[in-house]
């Protein structure tokens, strides 16, 4: 049986993290000594390590929750998990798509820079440009 400090060194979680989890469901009450102190066991400490494992591909806790249900019941169909595992790849997908459309426009601001003063500076022209980049953005312009 592991004290919370211990679960908390092996699986790289913060105490506090552990206790949250707790509250909200995605790990169980643990069993308790005679004197309150929480212990978990091996099963516990799987748990949040997957949980953790998880949170590290991004996944969020609500989908957490639906993997762990999935988990908890061996019999279920397999194609549910890859389900949830082609939506995220989906999500990421896009989010690398605007990420290089960030790292794009920052490179072009960059290369366009005189590097004059800065009452010339393309960097700032353009941020300062912010609200006319939200209009185009909003028409498709």
């Amino acid at each position: 049986m592991l004290a919370i400090g211990t679960l908390a060194k092996r699986t790289g979680t913060k105490v506090q993290t552990i206790r949250y989890y707790e509250q909200i469901g995605l790990m169980p009450d643990p069993g308790r000594t005679e004197g309150g102190q929480r212990r978990y066991d091996q099963a516990e400490l799987d748990r949040l390590a997957f949980i953790r494992h998880a949170r590290q591909l991004g996944f969020t806790l609500e989908v957490i929750r639906e993997l762990l249900d999935l988990s908890d019941n061996p019999s279920r169909s397999c194609a549910e998990v890859d389900v949830i595992a082609h939506r995220h790849l989906k999500e990421v997908e896009a989010r690398i798509a605007r990420l290089e459309a960030l790292r794009k426009e920052l490179k072009r601001m960059l290369r366009e820079c005189r590097r004059d003063t800065v009452s010339d500076c393309r960097v700032l022209e353009v941020l300062r440009d912010h609200g006319a980049c939200l209009a185009n953005h909003d028409t498709g312009a």
